[in-house]
């Protein structure tokens, strides 16, 4: 074979391996974009009745809390009660020492007796000024008739002129006289008006002494728990300082400050008759809403509900977090707050698995059968057998593809 030939066979061996290998390949998969979908909960809505609830955080008051003072100044005597204790009706409380009762109680009783002795001496002497007027008019008479004669003997240059005056000077001093005992008679009036008035001034002084001094010794007016102690015995005590305070264990309050946008509903339901309830953590305490405070500040206004049973464990001053129940509301449906976008937005999945954005109205919080605290929410999609979606996906969007991540749960 010619040397030139050889190149060329060469070649054409290899255009006719490079040939074969093509037409003897294995064809490539056919690869075509699938779209991709993303694993959610979903929870069957079934609308139905709830009722609502709303977060509140009281102080726990003793609206009828007395504080014990001291009606009289004086030592304390006795004290045989402690801060925190429990005590029953009728038991003492505290007691001022009698010694320094006694001589400002006495005081009074003779203020009362002087002027009852008053009166009784002016009654006397009006008695005595009428029996004295009837002579003094008699002496009177006689004056004025000695004057007469004498007057009529001067005229006869029988008397002197010294007589006539004599005379007539006894005549002014009987006239004075009649004039000064009718004056005090008719004064008398006014006298006894004075001396009763006095009179009854010291009798009130007198029984408001005997009351101060009944009150000096205290005793619980109910069943209930001592607190604010601030003498012992042996201290002196000023009148109308404070002792010691007493509230009764029934009757305690929780005063909380409910947010303006909800008072008109809870009066409208207090109007109506209806019961609303407030509880704890744990339901360990119950509160009924019995009423409003009669004033408000933008803040709100202040709830008062009344303690249901036993107050056990509750101390006014104490804070306490409780969720009161509002009127009920129909038409809604129960949701975690992981479904909820935005302020008022949540996603259904539709009839080709892909996420449909509707709007819903926030009613408030409720809570699960397990306590769970859940979002209740109302609205014209959230019909009977709706698919919501509860897993809160960050990139979500009407139209994205979904699947259920467990087909076999579903949440109410």
């Amino acid at each position: 074979m010619s040397k030139r030939l050889f190149p060329v066979l060469i070649l054409a061996l290899g255009i006719a391996g490079f040939l074969f290998l093509k037409m003897t390949r294995p064809e490539p998969a056919e690869v075509t974009a699938t779209e991709r979908s993303w694993r959610v909960n979903v929870q069957k809505l079934q609308p139905g009745s709830h009722v609502p609830v709303l977060p509140l955080y009281g102080e726990i008051v003793a609206p009828e809390q007395v504080t014990v003072t001291a009606t009289l100044a004086g030592r304390i005597d006795q004290r045989p009660v402690s801060e925190g204790q429990r005590v029953r009706a009728g038991e003492l409380l505290v007691a001022l020492d009698d010694a320094d009762i006694r001589p400002v109680l006495a005081q009074a009783e003779a203020q009362v007796a002087d002027l009852e002795a008053q009166i009784r001496s002016e009654q006397v002497r009006y008695r005595n000024d009428q029996s004295a007027l009837e002579s003094e008019r008699a002496i009177e008479a006689n004056a004025r008739r000695q004057l007469e004669r004498i007057q009529s003997l001067v005229t006869r240059n029988l008397a002197s002129q010294e007589d006539l005056e004599a005379a007539t000077d006894a005549l002014a001093r009987a006239e004075l006289m009649v004039s000064n005992r009718e004056r005090a008679i008719d004064e008398h009036p006014a006298r006894l008006q004075s001396l009763q008035a006095r009179l009854a001034q010291v009798q009130a002084s007198l029984a408001s002494m005997q009351r101060d001094a009944e009150r000096a010794t205290v005793r619980a007016p109910f069943d209930g728990v001592v607190t604010g102690v601030q003498v012992a015995p042996g201290d002196q005590v000023s009148r109308n300082e404070p002792l010691l305070s007493l509230y009764p264990t029934e009757g305690l309050e929780l005063r909380a400050r409910v947010p303006e946008m909800y008072r008109t509903e809870l009066v409208n339901a207090l109007v109506a008759g209806e019961t609303l309830s407030a509880f704890s953590e744990g339901q360990q305490h119950r509160f009924d809403l019995v009423r409003f405070a009669g004033t408000a500040d933008p803040a709100g206004t202040e709830a008062i509900l009344a303690v249901r049973g036993s107050p056990q464990g509750l101390r006014p001053g104490g804070l306490l977090p409780v969720m009161l129940e509002r009127p009920e509301r129909a038409q809604t449906v129960a949701i975690p707050f992981s479904a909820l976008y935005g302020a008022n937005a949540v996603y259904l999945m539709n009839d080709d698995n892909r996420m449909q954005r509707v709007e819903v109205e926030r009613i408030g919080e409720a809570r699960a059968s397990n306590g769970e605290r859940r979002l209740l929410v109302s609205g014209e999609a959230l019909v009977p057998g709706a698919r919501l979606i509860t897993t809160h996906l960050p990139n979500a969007v009407t139209g994205l593809k979904v699947d259920v991540a467990d087909p076999g749960a579903s949440e109410q």
